[in-house]
């Protein structure tokens, strides 16, 4: 059944360098901890593959850590380093290959964050000022030995996806993790090259790990980064105020080697500067991609009526139409829309809107987080 005319934006084609899609949905990154001593099994392989089975278009791995001590906050996040956890990644990647579909693993480094189990490493966490946000002291500062060596573990990381078939790779800058520790003067205190009072000097860490996970992959392969303006330390934290400050930061980055921004909100459709272009005005992604010129996903309680902080509180939400979502997409405000709880609660969501059958589709329920389904 072809799609109804309501969809097509959703499921028209999408290229960009070495990387084809069928449809422009990507299953976001939503951290599972299903890999215990950090190695992804055949559960973790099967689960991606589903979603390639049913059309996903892009699917992007849970955040899976660069090989650092104290680099994940709770047990059962995966590693993308070492034998065993490259061999489990490999088998994933090779499973959705199969189903026909295309993936890029999200390369990730917690920071300062505390996890919810209440796990602690064995090593001391590190962060660019030893504070996980405003006057919230945990771990250790990070020294420039421990700063170049992080950037070293992220571009290893990336040549390892390269080297295992993937075919995007992408960055965690978002939610308050190391990266955005960076970025946030609320957790960047720090007087060298790697702090400032700007977003711009803040976003130094970034662009070099930017650079040299670029060099690491070449010039062909898709490098995506993640990037919000709210933390999960503040969820009404801004980093840019206005559109210069958010050129400032983006541009830089873009520069670096970013091929893709992947702009996270709680609520994709909330205008970004209603005050320059109204209630109805562009989104983050929206003006990520007018200020740079570069490919933005777009992401944040797609298709269902809660927004997904909630679901952590364990409140579910009804699916809820995509007529919104549809005009932006017609709009080419944004490239690609990344799904999240409505697509790890129900593997056959991209079908079923793709063949109508909006009727079958899943309420999403919070047990979902509990297994692999």
């Amino acid at each position: 059944m072809q799609a109804s005319p309501t969809t097509d934006s959703l499921f028209a084609p999408f290229a960009l360098k070495s990387l084809t899609l069928k449809n422009r949905i990507v299953m976001a990154p939503m951290t599972r901890n299903f890999s215990p001593g950090g190695v992804p099994g055949a559960n973790v392989a099967d689960y991606y593959r589903r979603r390639a089975e049913s059309d996903v278009g892009l699917i992007l791995s849970e955040g899976t850590v660069i090989d650092r001590p104290a680099s994940r906050n709770e047990p059962g996040v995966p590693f993308f380093h070492g034998a065993d956890a490259l061999a489990g990644w490999k088998a994933v990647i090779d499973g959705v290959h199969q189903a026909g579909g295309r993936m890029g693993p999200q390369i990730w480094h917690t920071g300062a964050t505390r996890g919810m189990s209440g796990w602690t490493p064995d090593a001391p966490v590190e962060s660019p000022s030893g504070l996980n946000g405003p006057g919230d002291p945990n771990g250790v500062a990070m020294s420039e030995e421990d700063i170049a060596d992080t950037i070293s573990a992220f571009a290893s990381a990336a040549a390892d996806a390269k080297r295992l078939g993937f075919d995007v790779v992408e960055l965690h800058g978002a939610h308050g993790y190391l990266i955005d520790q960076f970025f946030w003067e609320g957790s960047n205190e720090r007087t060298d090259r790697y702090g400032g009072a700007t977003l711009k000097e803040r976003a130094r860490f970034a662009a070099e790990v930017v650079a040299a996970t670029r060099a690491a992959l070449g010039p062909d392969l898709p490098l995506v980064l993640r990037l919000s303006q709210w933390k999960q330390q503040d969820y009404k934290a801004r980093l840019a105020t206005t559109p210069d400050e958010m050129e400032d930061w983006l541009l830089p980055l873009k520069e670096a080697g970013v091929d893709i921004f992947h702009c996270s909100q709680r609520r994709f459709w909330e205008p970004e500067f209603p005050e320059i272009d109204g209630a109805e005005g562009l989104n983050f992604a929206g003006w990520a991609k007018k200020l740079t010129g570069a490919a933005t996903i777009s992401v944040g309680s797609v298709g269902l009526s809660g927004e997904f902080l909630a679901a952590f509180g364990g409140q579910s939400s009804s699916p809820v139409g995509l007529d919104g979502l549809i005009r932006r997409m017609e709009a080419e405000e944004f490239d690609l829309i990344a799904v999240g709880r409505a697509i790890l609660g129900d593997p056959h969501w991209v079908t079923k809107i793709r063949t109508g059958e909006t009727d079958a589709l899943k309420s999403f329920d919070p047990a979902s987080l509990a297994e692999l389904v």
